[in-house]
């Protein structure tokens, strides 16, 4: 058993080495530049993520794995809740430039990106179901209190458009409606939905390597970003880890918990530092430190769960 997850996990793992060394390569040789970039993220979010999001519903879930759902979702609703009291200690010390960016990023993760990769390559369709549903109080707090870090809270009505009209939201609400009502999708749908779906993952792996090309690595490494490195990497998923002992859910569904719980910082971190003239330079960096600490500490914790 063992020796099947370490395969499974050095398999997947090269895969997305791989995946992202063919975007660095590409971003370096003038391939995607900036702008490309970000028409690959915004189809990515837009169509290729929801697609991967309705494709987890359609595989049915049984009661065990409902309640699951269930407690998966208070679980994250009270882990944003901690992080917003994190922020508040972890870091009095630093100037707003970049205290802003810390208290967004330790809000906001990756789990939507790497996140979705990982849980459906360690536990299938299942464990897709149970990270679309662990994100969606995440996606609610990075559209309130994560964007009120760099601006002006915004007002409840843009708060609730936002949070209700995201695009991966919208696909799991087709995807309950139609696992509710077992309704079968027309064929030349259904595999245009996985067929879109199984881009997902070389799409995102893509789009960081190159983010990663944009960094000069002797200049990645400083006390800051290692400081949030452990923060983002070890002690909220030792956090969520603990609680999870205790919680009545499923094994995957822990696993997906503490692994996401665990993803690196939030890409989009890098955009709003950008757009409202924070630090962009030490954005990038806490993402890409992350990025490739993550490449250590996410099977570690994987095989802790075992």
């Amino acid at each position: 058993m063992m020796k099947t997850l370490i395969s499974q996990l050095l398999q997947l793992q090269g895969m997305t080495l791989l995946m992202m060394a063919a975007g660095l390569f590409l971003a370096k040789r003038g391939v995607i530049d900036a702008a490309g970039r970000q028409t690959l993220t915004n189809v990515t979010i837009r169509i290729l993520i929801p697609c991967n999001i309705f494709k987890s519903f359609l595989s049915g879930l049984g009661s065990e794995a409902l309640r699951s759902c269930w407690v998966l979702l208070v679980l994250a609703a009270g882990l944003e809740v901690l992080c917003m009291v994190l922020n508040r200690i972890l870091y009095r010390r630093y100037a707003p430039e970049r205290r802003k960016i810390l208290q967004y990023t330790t809000l906001s993760s990756n789990a939507g990106f790497l996140g979705m990769a990982i849980s459906e390559g360690l536990y299938g369709d299942q464990g897709l179901l149970y990270n679309t549903v662990f994100l969606i109080p995440m996606r609610i707090f990075m559209w309130s209190v994560g964007l009120s870090y760099f601006t002006t809270p915004p007002g409840k009505r843009e708060v609730a458009r936002k949070a209700l009209c995201h695009p991966c939201l919208v696909a799991m609400y087709l995807g309950i409606f139609f696992m509710l009502t077992s309704l079968p999708l027309p064929a030349v749908l259904d595999r245009t939905v996985r067929s879109l779906a199984g881009c997902t993952t070389p799409m995102v792996m893509l789009i960081t390597g190159c983010i990663l090309a944009d960094m000069n690595p002797r200049q990645l490494f400083d006390r800051d970003s290692l400081y949030f490195s452990l923060i983002r990497l070890v002690g909220l998923p030792l956090i969520t880890w603990l609680c999870c002992r205790v919680l009545p859910m499923e094994n995957a569904a822990k696993g997906v918990a503490v692994l996401m719980t665990g993803m690196p910082g939030a890409s989009t971190t890098v955009l709003f530092a950008a757009q409202y003239h924070s630090d962009a330079p030490f954005a990038t960096k806490c993402v890409v430190v992350t990025i490739l600490l993550s490449l250590i500490t996410i099977p570690a914790w994987t095989l802790l769960l075992g």
